[in-house]
């Protein structure tokens, strides 16, 4: 399904397959020979999306342009299934396996690689030719990649990115006070309220 959404249509190369199921939603541009699998879904909330040319998404991977995020991803990337990407750069030749989450602000440099449930946290920069291995945790710039259970090593870096201030615009609660879910969910509902209005379009 293609979307209209804040008057911004998607741009899709003549040469691309997009699947009947898969969603590309507002300001994205998909290059040529690109494949956009089954369950896919491409969403240009409030930022662009780029994808360049002989990309591969499959199924049910999510790429979202978030508020003040846009995603930039390059020629020559496989993003795999069940991949989640949000407000990230993904210069060429990148692999993104099953599973694995780029975070908003985060960029992935040529030829680098995320495996299999991997994560690339916020503001990370993953450099050239650079693997995640599978459940590992990229965080930072320069980058520091860890395992699951070094937990505390991973918060001493992503603490001061400030999550909910970066993406949501909410600080994070002071110690004794309760999260701030509530503000959190408000300010989504007020930002995806956008997609009301959203139009059914054909593929151009």
């Amino acid at each position: 399904m293609i979307l209209k959404h804040l008057d911004q249509k998607p741009s899709i190369d003549t040469t691309a397959f997009i699947a009947p199921n898969a969603l590309i939603c507002g300001d994205v541009k998909i290059g040529k020979n690109v494949r956009v699998m089954y369950g896919a879904q491409i969403i240009a909330e409030n930022s662009p999306i780029t994808i360049g040319d002989n990309c591969i998404i499959l199924e049910n991977a999510v790429i979202r342009g978030t508020d003040k995020f846009p995603v930039s991803i390059g020629n020559n990337c496989l993003i795999g299934p069940n991949a989640h990407l949000a407000g990230c750069t993904v210069e060429d030749n990148v692999f993104i396996a099953t599973g694995a989450s780029i975070f908003h602000g985060a960029t992935l440099k040529t030829g680098s690689e995320v495996c299999i449930n991997g994560v690339v946290h916020l503001k990370t920069v993953l450099p050239q030719d650079t693997s995640v291995p599978i459940n590992w945790i990229a965080v930072g710039n320069p980058v520091k990649i860890l395992p699951p259970d070094k937990h505390d090593e991973i918060w001493a870096v992503q603490k001061p990115l400030n999550f909910p201030l970066t993406v949501y615009g909410i600080d994070r609660p002071k110690s004794g006070e309760p999260n701030n879910m509530i503000a959190i969910c408000k300010a989504m509902s007020d930002r995806l309220k956008s997609h009301i209005g959203n139009e059914i379009v054909d593929k151009e």
